[in-house]
């Protein structure tokens, strides 16, 4: 690599740094000040101008501070102050390439997790192709998503804007079109996605989206609210916002999945997901987000843009594989009781899945039609004549048997030879589906059509993307009964 060109920024000069595959990178670019001191647990504020070119030349500060254990996608913790970030990767400046479409990545990780500077989320298949891509970090867990009495909700949802804002301003100088901009993310990433298509608020600042395995918050304030009290009561301080300053962050995010618990322990822990949703995430807070996203797109907020979505097969199945031996013994029709008390859901979900037969198979799927892929069909039948593509992922990882949660990423951003894709890939995935399946991230991103028929045209119509990619009508039959 050689030392790159300089961009203006409305801030101040970057200067990144010139890639041998050809793209041009600026990591680490501050869009709103360290939100540290006065700032901590207030919306994100303006930085200070500067005059001399900034080093843009390596990823910034996290707001992750430690790599999760269980972590599928490779996504590093850097330490510092300045977490409120973004990175660039473009094929050349405004002088050499005009105006480019731009795809501003959103990372996911359950909004409690995750880090922008993974190896997965380069930019350089994008550029490559002509795309700028854009990757955002934003507060996590209870800084971002918390409830503090006079502090406003949704920190971490105003970070997300905050850094469309800056694009707004910004992208041109790095060889992008500001109203060309697609919004796309997986898993939390993926919700926020959804989220910001609901928000009458934050319409200005995209004209297309694409949800890849897309988990909503839409989390009811009282429960928020709730949580947030038990934090300080765990973590010892009052449940005020000097009380929470006065505690240091490492306490508050050790403690904050705990107290999203509300005092569950066992079972009832393990299936709190499912039954009172994330522990921290959007939350319905009746100023940035007004109602669920669902209703939202049903009142058609967000109709006007393009969506795709999508999910794969089997998200968190391979969970179940980790499950305590005798649960192989048990009829999938007790199993399932433990995620559901609904007897007519129950029974409707197990007739649509027959195929189902180990109990742990039929629940993982249970998840992952609960969460996941009943939501892609209530959204796109919610957005009516609206412009809706729909995706399946069914291609199974030779390491587990599973087409699971995290595994169709490298395939969308075309870099299988990355960091840790062998690991959940095997050592020879398909680049001929990583052909396919980046082409239509590409195709949407620059023509807003993925390439196969939108949702409103044909009922149903789903690309799936397998060992042999087809269209399908049925693709989402068997999460029917969970819509």
């Amino acid at each position: 690599m050689t030392e790159g060109p300089v961009a203006q920024t409305a801030e101040g000069p970057v200067r990144g740094i010139r890639r041998d595959d050809g793209s041009t990178a600026f990591l680490g670019i501050p869009y709103a000040a360290a939100p540290t001191g006065k700032r901590r647990f207030q919306p994100p504020q303006p930085v200070t101008p500067w005059t001399d070119p900034l080093d843009a030349t390596a990823y910034g500060p996290t707001p992750q501070r430690r790599e999760e254990d269980n972590a599928i996608i490779p996504e590093p913790s850097v330490p510092g102050a300045g977490i409120l970030n973004l990175n660039v990767f473009t094929p050349g400046l405004a002088e050499r390439t005009g105006g480019a479409p731009v795809l501003v990545w959103i990372h996911g990780g359950g909004y409690s997790a995750g880090s922008a500077a993974s190896p997965w989320y380069d930019g350089g298949a994008f550029a490559r192709d002509g795309i700028v891509l854009v990757s955002i970090s934003y507060r996590l867990g209870f800084d971002g998503f918390g409830i503090i009495p006079g502090v406003p909700d949704n920190r971490g949802v105003r970070d997300w804007i905050a850094a469309l804002e800056w694009v707004q301003r910004n992208i041109a100088s790095f060889g992008g079109d500001p109203g060309r901009v697609t919004i796309a993310g997986q898993s939390a990433g993926g919700g926020a996605v959804l989220t910001l298509f609901g928000m009458p608020g934050a319409q200005h600042l995209f004209r297309a989206g694409i949800s890849i395995s897309g988990a909503l918050g839409d989390l009811p304030r009282s429960l928020a609210a709730e949580r947030s009290e038990l934090l300080a009561e765990l973590a010892g301080c009052e449940p005020t916002l000097e009380g929470f300053r006065s505690v240091k962050e490492r306490q508050l995010t050790r403690r904050q999945y705990r107290a999203s618990l509300l005092g569950k322990t066992g079972l009832a822990a393990t299936t709190a997901t499912l039954v009172d949703g994330l522990p921290w995430g959007p939350v319905i807070d009746d100023q940035l987000i007004l109602r669920p996203t669902a209703e939202s797109f049903a009142a058609g907020v967000g109709a006007h843009k393009p969506l795709m979505l999508g999910a794969t097969d089997d998200e968190f199945t391979m969970v179940f594989d980790r499950a305590p031996w005798f649960l192989r013994f048990v009829p999938v029709s007790v199993a399932l009781r433990v995620l559901e008390k609904a007897g007519a859901l129950r029974r409707g979900w197990r007739r649509a899945n027959r195929a189902r037969r180990g109990a742990g198979s039929a629940m993982g799927r249970f998840v992952s039609d609960r969460i996941f892929r009943s939501l892609v069909v209530r959204l796109a039948e919610a957005r009516r004549d609206a412009g809706t593509w729909v995706y399946r992922f069914a291609w199974r990882s030779p390491v587990n048997g599973w087409s699971h949660h995290c595994l169709d990423v490298p395939f969308w951003f075309d870099c299988l030879g990355s960091d840790g894709v062998a690991e959940v890939a095997g050592q020879h995935p398909p680049q001929s589906l990583a052909d396919e399946m980046h082409a239509a991230a590409v195709a949407f991103v620059r023509d807003n059509d993925p390439g196969w028929p939108a949702w409103r045209t044909e009922p149903g119509m789903t690309r799936v993307f397998g060992d042999q990619p087809a269209l399908s009508r049925s693709a989402y039959d068997d999460a029917l009964p969970l819509v």
